[in-house]
């Protein structure tokens, strides 16, 4: 029911002062959200995090070992304290322990790789949106038509960048499916479309029973090679290379598909799915892992901006509600499909192979 206006028994008119006026606040908040964005991206790209891990320093000091003109540097410093990323006492700076843990280059746990991404390529790529919504084509490298992933592994460089960023958009979703998945009633996994091999190496460093590996394109090889060795799991975890469009998917008793199945177009999607039903043996599993969107299609805010973001960057990718992504697996012949929640705004489908 809507509100009704109090009335003021001395009066017949409605008494309005207990409604609260709308105010633009927010509303501004949200259309200029690129400065705080692009005030973090840049301090990732200045590597400002990985010098204050060595420790802390004052403005004058932090500029100039980030190579910084005067006239901004003390403004972008205390940016990142009031954007919470920087904190300050005395005029020294340091990072505040999220930004210690997650943005120190050092760090295994470094996910600024996937920000460095979004600093090179996405920000200025967000910038066409509108044309994108207008014309449903990618704004991207390959805006004049390919594969986008074409432009991505041109040379080892941007490769070496792409498969970092996919590492700390996967991490989080990679340590809680360690947790929350029964690994233990199976032996053998692989990651399909691994990329540097984030989730196979936090899944068999929390189950030392498992072995099994990651599925990706050759180029992709020595780079999961050299992350599986610095974790010392090169005994237990081994690459598979393949397209997994043209070849089989190696075989296991669990599949993974993390951050793929968006890249696609429904069709697509159906045959990555039936590809790995084809791969497993009977009681085997497959868990697809995304920011699956609510299937209200209200509340996961980030997954649907992922979707506009595969608008952006491939010919006919989308993200997908948690009921659609069941309903594929199901018609491939996955039973006891389910949805699970991992981390943030990511959850995993789950289903069995009859």
């Amino acid at each position: 029911m809507a509100d009704t206006p109090r009335m003021d028994p001395k009066s017949s008119t409605p008494d309005n002062s207990q409604r609260s006026e709308p105010t633009p606040e927010r509303l501004l908040a949200l259309g200029m959200g690129f400065w705080a964005s692009k005030t973090l991206l840049s301090a990732v790209e200045l590597e400002v995090f990985t010098n204050l891990a060595s420790g802390p320093l004052d403005a004058v000091h932090l500029a100039d070992a980030l190579g910084l003109h005067p006239r901004g540097a003390l403004d972008f410093f205390d940016a990142l304290v009031a954007l919470a990323v920087l904190e300050r006492e005395d005029g020294i700076y340091r990072n505040t322990p999220e930004a210690a843990l997650f943005l120190d280059k050092s760090k295994s746990s470094y996910v600024g790789g996937l920000l460095e991404m979004a600093n090179s390529r996405l920000y200025p790529f967000w910038g066409s949106l509108t044309e994108a919504l207008r014309t449903g084509q990618p704004q991207n490298e390959a805006k004049q038509g390919g594969n986008p992933f074409d432009a991505i592994y041109r040379d080892e460089q941007s490769l070496r960048g792409f498969l970092k960023a996919m590492s700390g958009v996967s991490l989080g979703a990679a340590r809680a499916m360690a947790q929350k998945f029964p690994w233990h009633e199976y032996r053998t996994f692989i990651d399909i479309g691994t990329a540097q091999g984030t989730l196979p190496v936090q899944i068999a460093l929390a189950h030392p029973h498992l072995t099994g590996g990651g599925f990706d394109l050759p180029v992709v090889g020595p780079v999961f090679d050299e992350y599986v060795a610095s974790n010392g799991l090169k005994e237990r975890l081994r690459f598979y290379a393949g397209d997994f469009f043209r070849d089989p998917c190696p075989t296991a008793d669990v599949l993974v598909m993390g951050h793929i199945l968006h890249d696609w177009d429904l069709e697509q999607k159906r045959n990555l799915i039936a590809k790995c039903y084809a791969a497993l043996t009977p009681g085997g599993c497959l868990i697809v892992y995304d920011a699956v969107i609510d299937d209200e299609r209200r509340q996961n805010a980030l997954g649907l901006l992922m979707s506009l973001n595969m608008l952006i960057e491939t010919p006919g990718g989308f993200d997908y509600t948690g009921a659609q992504c069941c309903e594929w697996m199901k018609e491939a012949g996955f039973t006891q499909v389910r949805v699970e929640p991992l981390a943030g705004a990511e959850s995993m489908v789950i289903g069995i192979r009859s």
